[in-house]
């Protein structure tokens, strides 16, 4: 499949797909850095590790701001140039991590950089869809998919390599350099999507007021946070998630035009945020802090579990393109059950990163398809902005995720209440597992029930009112 799939590419189309696959590896290796060094940073700002889990959430729950407000410049300037802008930005607020003096600032840093990651996935995804050919966009999805567990295995190996010598500081500073001269290279080998025709009525005033509008959500955030604490503050934010949700519905033609289709894929997309952050994002601190592991230990399961996801995530999207979209997920996401207590409950090095390696063919077989499956559905005019924004919209109901894992895992007496309860605080195993349950069920559910555009034509219809 994979082999027939790459028959026929053109130059102009591997430059495109190696660039979108290259903008999300170095995304994803910029954000999984702190998963690594979660313990050391906490020690450093003299907090508890759930408190840096945090940056996590705020970089989750800020995503959406930067899907929409970098898709629409995508869908009204081009996928490129804003692509290009994308990686500069998270590549900047990526580096600038490493110098953050106190929590706080930390907090600040890491949601800029949240706002930056949220425009890559969209903007690249859709770049690549409307570029390679219909019989390729499987296996290109698979392939733009394994960016995400490319970057974390990235994050492995330097992790292996520099945090000995330079600490969690220096992890930081360590994409500035790839991410610019990735930057550079799309500006002189990738062209522009040939779906992607400038609407006649781009008006650069809107994007302004789209930046003032993410610049005072951001403030608002930080400023809750600030003030009513970090735990107080959060349910703050969770409660005004549905009020702006609302609103944007009813300001925003083009959500409103196509609502029911963007409420079905934002609690998909839930589901499979709470998949991939759920058994990724505190893997390394379940593996230091609960079975206390070195740190090559830890580099070496975080490989494996990586390259598993590699594996699944090729094979399974490859798979969607005859098989289908729906039915290849269901059938990954429920296979991941049975998985999840080996990998959860594994006792040594050896069995859990086998049981990791099993779990995440799983999780990014299912993940695989995500790509082409929401690209597939989007609205053409607003591709860009579209599979982007509800992708991130999952992750800001997702992005609780890491705060709610730790707090399972550090406060709840596991051992008085359930018989396989280990440890009476820090039993990371079963936070890990509840949460990987109800996403496989969850992702199964919906796809079973949501609709499908297997093969979808991928032109631009002439812009209307969006």
């Amino acid at each position: 499949m994979a082999l027939n799939a790459l028959k026929g590419w053109t130059g102009a189309q591997k430059n495109v797909v190696a660039a979108a696959y290259l903008g999300w590896t170095l995304d994803a290796f910029d954000f999984f850095v702190l998963t690594f060094v979660m313990p050391d940073i906490a020690k450093q700002f003299d907090v508890t590790i759930p408190a840096i889990a945090l940056a996590l959430t705020v970089t989750l729950a800020v995503r959406p701001l930067g899907a929409f407000l970098f898709g629409r410049l995508a869908d009204d300037y081009g996928r490129r140039p804003i692509l290009i802008l994308n990686i500069i930005l998270y590549s900047l607020f990526g580096f600038a991590t490493a110098f953050a003096p106190n929590l706080y600032m930390f907090l600040v840093i890491r949601a800029f950089f949240g706002v930056a990651m949220g425009g890559i996935w969209g903007i690249g995804a859709s770049l690549a869809m409307e570029t390679v050919q219909t019989k390729s966009r499987g296996f290109v999805s698979g392939l733009l998919q394994s960016g995400y567990p490319s970057g974390y295995l990235v994050a492995s190996l330097v992790f292996g390599a520099i945090y000995a010598s330079f600490g969690w500081r220096g992890m930081f500073m360590a994409g500035l350099i790839p991410g610019l001269m990735l930057a550079a290279y799309i500006y002189l080998k990738v062209p522009e999507s040939p779906s992607f025709h400038r609407p006649a009525n781009t008006r650069l005033s809107k994007h302004l007021i789209h930046l003032a509008g993410v610049l005072v959500v951001l403030s608002i955030m930080l400023t809750v946070l600030e003030k009513f604490g970090r735990e107080d503050g959060l349910l703050y934010l969770a409660a005004g998630v549905v009020p702006v949700l609302v609103v944007a519905a009813l300001v925003t033609p083009f959500i409103r035009k196509h609502w029911k289709l963007a409420v079905y894929a934002i609690v998909l997309m839930t589901g499979f945020n709470f998949f991939s952050h759920g058994t990724q994002d505190l893997y390394p601190t379940f593996l230091r802090v609960q079975h206390h592991f070195d740190d090559a230990t830890v580099t070496f399961i975080t490989v494996v579990l990586n390259v598993g996801a590699i594996v699944g995530g090729l094979t399974f999207a490859s798979l969607s393109q005859s098989f289908g979209r729906r039915r290849t997920v269901i059938m990954v996401a429920l296979l991941a059950l049975p998985v999840i207590y080996f990998w959860a409950y594994a006792s040594t090095a050896i069995t859990l990163a086998a049981g990791a390696f099993l779990m995440q063919i799983c999780v990014q077989g299912a993940w695989g398809v995500v790509p082409v499956h929401l690209n597939e559905l989007s609205p053409s005019s607003v591709r860009g902005t579209f599979a982007g924004t509800v992708y991130q919209l999952g992750n800001l109901l997702a992005s609780v995720n890491a705060v709610f894992q730790a707090k399972l895992a550090e406060n709840v007496n596991w051992q008085a209440m359930l018989p396989f309860g280990t440890a009476s605080e820090g039993n990371y195993s079963i936070a890990l597992a509840v949460v990987a349950c109800f996403a496989a069920l969850l992702i199964a559910t919906m796809m079973f029930l949501g609709p499908e555009a297997h093969n979808a034509e991928m032109g631009r219809a002439a812009p209307a009112s969006e």
